[in-house]
């Protein structure tokens, strides 16, 4: 399985953010998307979700776009974005149960109390997701990635917000881990992650001189 960027450009109110970026994923690589805000991090990111389309250029899966092959593209994708994507009303526990079910029902065996308590949630299982700090609301949505090993692509912006220093490092292990099984992990962060240190390759994006 193999990511490929092919010539992207992207424009967003008519101010171009980047351009012509050309590079390719493979498994077992950890891929840090860099650059100070506005340079189009969150944009390239949807861009490589499918959510948005590019202005020129193209994203590839297994040498075919992405548009072309959609279903089994993102069977094969995880994406968390800025928002948590939770359902408030339910509690994490039945958040999880939800998301398994729909996502992954072949997984029914894994303790989703476990899971939860891999993530700092014990003792909040039955709470209501929506009394929840915005910090712990992100470990609900980060919970998933427990669950989903077959995804092989994970995209995950800014997976560390409200993230304390210590469920940093549990991340961190999560995606060496999904790495050695030949996953791959593309994300952005401002945190510094010193365990994924001498794996981590980055990508830094430049701001566009257009004005």
């Amino acid at each position: 399985m193999l990511l490929q960027i092919n010539n992207l450009s992207c424009v967003r109110e008519d101010r171009t953010l980047f351009e012509h970026l050309s590079f390719a994923v493979a498994p077992g690589d950890l891929v840090q998307i860099e650059g100070p805000n506005g340079v189009g991090k969150t944009s390239l990111l949807r861009l490589l979700t499918g959510l948005s389309q590019p202005f020129a250029g193209e994203v590839c899966w297994n040498g075919e776009s992405i548009r072309s092959c959609r279903d089994e593209y993102h069977a094969n994708l995880l994406y968390l974005g800025h928002q948590p994507g939770v359902k408030a009303a339910l509690t994490p526990l039945e958040n999880l149960a939800f998301y398994q079910k729909l996502h992954h029902p072949a997984q029914s065996t894994v303790d989703l109390w476990q899971v939860l308590a891999q993530v700092g949630l014990a003792g909040f299982e039955d709470y209501p997701t929506g009394q929840l700090s915005a910090g712990q609301q992100r470990r609900v949505a980060l919970a998933r990635l427990w669950l989903s090993e077959k995804p092989a692509l994970w995209i995950l912006d800014e997976p560390f917000t409200a993230i304390d220093k210590q469920g940093v490092k549990v991340l961190e292990r999560l995606f060496l881990a999904h790495a050695e099984r030949g996953g791959m992990v593309i994300l952005t962060t401002h945190q510094d992650m010193t365990l994924m240190e001498g794996r981590l390759k980055t990508l830094s994006l430049t701001p566009s001189l257009q004005e």
